[in-house]
């Protein structure tokens, strides 16, 4: 089994922000890979990471930092990947990491999710990879079915509530 979805992050201190989108793409059943790779601490390594990732099989990258968030315009800025940004809330609220990846200049795109966004990431990730794949299109119909549950349940859960003059 060889991944397809490589899930980068700058600090093994980013993986709890990152495990969503790891349990996503496992409850998907798309291979994937786990790494820490630092824009600053290792830059010789994130370039052959991004220049190897399409050679490898790899077909999106889901990239996680926080503060100065390098790391996913770097890799965007050497491979023709998909790259998915995370922002992470590392300081400022995230802000800080959320806007030094949106500001990407023109020809380097980084998608973005919101500040700590993994699973989002991950399903954006899929959703990409379903563009050529009927089976993974119809497993996100499920998955976008199964939030529609979730909703109606709750809705019906609070009909149970009572108060006096909730009508």
């Amino acid at each position: 089994m060889n991944p397809v979805v490589s899930i980068i992050m700058g600090s093994t201190s980013d993986l709890p922000v990152m495990e969503p989108a790891a349990k996503f793409l496992n409850g998907m059943k798309i291979p994937f890979e786990l790494n820490a790779l630092s824009a600053h601490r290792t830059p010789g390594e994130v370039e052959q990471f991004a220049k190897n990732a399409h050679s490898r099989g790899i077909r999106v990258i889901i990239a996680a930092a926080g503060m100065a968030a390098h790391l996913p315009g770097v890799i965007a800025a050497i491979t023709t990947l998909p790259v998915i940004g995370v922002p992470v809330k590392a300081s400022l609220e995230g802000l800080d990491s959320l806007l030094a990846i949106v500001q990407m200049p023109p020809g380097i795109p980084v998608a973005t999710v919101g500040i700590n966004g993994a699973q989002n990431a991950a399903i954006l990730a899929v959703q990409i990879l379903a563009v050529g794949n009927e089976t993974l299109h119809q497993q996100l119909v499920e998955f976008k079915a199964s939030l529609k549950q979730k909703i109606v349940q709750a809705n019906e859960e609070l009909g149970n509530i009572h108060f006096d003059y909730k009508v």
